[in-house]
C-alpha cells in the first residue's frame, strides 16, 4: 500500500490544511484527503505542486509500504 506522510510533514513544518490551499491553488478537498490518507487518486502535477510547496522529494510525501495483514 502507498502510505502518504502529508499529515507528518504539515506537523513539522506548522502548517495547516487551508494555508497549503490558499498557497498552492490545489482544492482543499484533495488536500484533505491525502492528509487524512483517503484518496484513491491523485494528479501527478498535484504532487509536484505539493512537493515544490513544501521542498520535499516524492519519497518523502509518498512511501510504499507492506500490505496491511489480512488483506490476501
Amino acid at each position: 500500500m502507498i502510505k502518504c506522510n502529508l499529515s507528518r510533514i504539515l506537523g513539522e513544518k506548522k502548517l495547516k490544511i487551508a494555508d497549503v490551499a490558499r498557497d498552492t491553488g490545489i482544492n482543499r478537498g484533495t488536500i484533505t484527503r491525502l492528509y487524512q490518507e483517503t484518496a484513491v487518486r491523485v494528479e501527478f502535477d498535484v504532487l509536484e505542486t505539493l512537493c515544490r510547496y513544501l521542498n520535499c522529494d516524492i519519497s518523502e510525501l509518498l512511501e510504499l509500504t507492506e500490505e496491511k495483514s489480512g488483506a490476501q
